[in-house]
């Protein structure tokens, strides 16, 4: 009971702080029931005077309420399908940035994470470099084997945040649930998938190991990819609540004219940036789910670095296909195409009419047929898409959804590079590449071995399966007789049960209705 009252009243102060910096502005009253509509109108009137200038109204609000909910900020920025487009675009420029802790506590939790003084493990250790809510970075310098010297990044999660999560995320669950109770319909919105999601993403997030797990990965699919590459983690110096990897020399993306003053090519890193996104998301089906040009630098020799490695996406293989043909379909005007292989994945339903969507995405393609190519935005056009699936009942794909709202991300940051860079052009090698390797004769025959390979397994498990399968019949049969007296006797108590439940409601609603005529 206590535990409640305080998720009540914590819960109150974060619906305070959201009605005064006018975040309930961007709740859609027509979908609440009449009583949340009156609280929604008392909320409103909180609303601070002269709100129309700087930043949005959500940002303010998650800005104020402190890290937990910046970090929360961020990832709904994410997922439009969930806080709707207006939210995450107010979400998108939410900055998580906060003073660093001290250096002391910051020696003292690699000195508690890795086991040894600082003094052992680097030669230098240097000030906080960059401070966010989860974790700060420092540069190090230490000694291989060999006596060379390496340049590490040190990232260092935050004292205290765990604890502070867990306390925020109780109060979200609670107010999930009293959201669910006040308003069945608002279920729809999925308040308490919404914040079990959060509680996922921020909980790996807070595993080092997985970060650097991530960065491994993704440096072994990119490892032959001339243009693009990731900072190697230190797995000796890495442990839950310390990440070490190589240290980055280079320019950020936002940075053009040092770029271009460092005698690097804007266009041909726009380019890269494009092609490396679409390579991790339809080669690898493995991409970075952050990539803003605060995680993207051009190193020296000119070739694009990415760091940062704690939201990452996924694509399995029939989403690949998905996304390589739906391209190549807008990129050939094949509308046709385009809607079947909405019906082949499964993600429109079959009692819609394949001709019927195909005409819908032509409303689409066309359009971007009639403009030049560098003014076609290839995330338009998928948010376009995805807007039109829903009126042929296609389901929310999360890991679709966070792939079209990364492009956003990457596209912006490839045209800032190059403002006439031809979206199209650029994807249609990665595209006709892949198509080529999967769907083509080569493709075929792998595909064929695969489900070889996975009938022999079947065939294989036959015989342990029809052994179960006898064992389980012979233990039914044997349970039979006794389980069959009583189920008859569950059955007369639940007769009489629902008997003497009928009499009692009954005898209420008499008494009810004399109580009424008194």
């Amino acid at each position: 009971m206590l535990g409640a009252v305080v998720h009540l009243v914590r819960g109150a102060h974060v619906g305070f702080v959201l009605a005064r910096e006018g975040a309930l502005a961007l709740v859609d009253s027509a979908e609440l029931p009449p009583h949340l509509r009156f609280v929604l109108r008392i909320g409103r009137m909180l609303e601070r005077r002269g709100l129309g200038v700087g930043a949005g109204p959500l940002q303010r609000a998650l800005t104020r309420l402190g890290p937990s909910y910046v970090k929360f900020g961020q990832f709904l920025a994410t997922r439009p399908d969930i806080v709707g487009m207006a939210a995450a675009r107010d979400l998108e420029t939410l900055q998580d940035r906060v003073p660093p802790f001290p250096q002391e506590t910051a020696i003292r939790l690699v000195e508690a994470a890795l086991g040894k003084p600082v003094a052992h493990l680097f030669v230098s250790f240097s000030p906080p470099i960059a401070a966010a809510s989860i974790a700060q970075v420092h540069k190090a310098h230490c000694l291989d084997l060999d006596g060379n010297e390496r340049v590490l990044a040190i990232k260092i999660m935050r004292p205290g945040v765990r604890e502070r999560f867990q306390r925020d995320l109780q109060v979200m669950r609670f107010m999930a649930r009293v959201v669910h109770v006040l308003s069945p319909k608002a279920e729809r919105l999925r308040p308490r998938e919404v914040v079990e999601i959060l509680a996922r993403s921020v909980m790996m997030e807070m595993d080092f190991r997985l970060e650097a797990a991530a960065m491994s990965e993704l440096a072994q699919n990119t490892r032959d990819d001339a243009d693009f590459r990731v900072p190697k983690p230190d797995w000796e110096l890495t442990a839950r609540d310390v990440l070490a990897s190589e240290w980055i020399e280079g320019i950020r993306l936002n940075d053009r004219a040092a770029i271009v003053a460092a005698g690097h090519d804007p266009k041909a890193l726009g380019r890269a940036v494009i092609q490396s996104f679409l390579r991790h998301a339809i080669r690898d089906g493995f991409f970075h789910a952050d990539m803003h040009p605060g995680n993207l630098f051009v190193d020296p020799t000119g070739t694009l670095v990415a760091v940062d490695f704690g939201i990452m996406g996924r694509l399995g293989h029939m989403e690949r296909r998905f996304l390589a043909e739906i391209l190549l379909g807008f990129i050939l005007r094949d509308y046709k195409r385009v809607a079947q292989v909405h019906f082949e994945a499964g993600y429109v339903p079959a009692h819609h009419s394949v001709e019927d969507f195909a005409q819908a995405i032509r409303a689409i393609g066309e359009p971007i047929h009639q403009r030049k190519a560098d003014e076609i935005s290839m995330a338009k056009v998928l948010t376009l898409l995805f807007d039109i699936t829903a009126l042929f009942d296609m389901s929310t794909r999360t890991e679709l959804v966070m792939l079209q709202k990364t492009m956003v991300v990457v596209e912006g940051v490839a045209r800032s590079l190059d403002p006439q860079l031809d979206m199209w052009t650029g994807a249609e090698p990665v595209v006709r590449s892949w198509i080529a390797r999967n769907l083509g004769p080569v493709g075929r025959v792998e595909s064929l071995g695969r489900a070889a390979l996975t009938i022999t397994d079947v065939v294989s498990d036959l015989p342990d399966l029809a052994q179960r399968l006898r064992r389980i019949l012979v233990r039914l049969d044997e349970r039979g007789s006794s389980d069959a007296g009583r189920l008859d006797a569950f059955a007369r108590a639940e007769r009489k049960r629902a008997i003497w439940s009928t009499v009692a409601l009954w005898g209420i609603a008499i008494g009810a209705l004399v109580m009424a005529f008194r």
